[in-house]
């Protein structure tokens, strides 16, 4: 068993210098974008066919009438002059 274990322990090492050797040895990659670039919005031509959609246009729906749950006011006149009291 002993001669098991150290052969996997030497397996282990062989295994993690040869690909410790091969990630050192590659070059690192920079990528290097545009700092600027042009559209030439003039030179670009859309194709296609322009038609009104017949039958699967939109149906109006029926519009639902809310209740104002708030109570009608005819005027403000007291709160306005409490207003105006407690600015005196």
């Amino acid at each position: 068993m002993n001669r098991i274990s150290a052969l996997i322990v030497i397996m282990l090492m062989f295994f993690a210098a040869s690909s410790h050797a091969q990630s050192s040895g590659e070059a690192k990659v920079r990528y290097q974008y545009k700092k600027y670039q042009k559209f030439d919005f003039e030179d670009i031509a859309i194709e296609g066919d322009t038609g009104n959609p017949g039958d699967l246009s939109i149906a109006s729906r029926y519009q639902r009438k809310f209740k104002n749950r708030l109570p009608y006011r005819v005027n403000f006149n007291p709160e306005i002059a409490r207003a105006v009291e407690r600015v005196r």
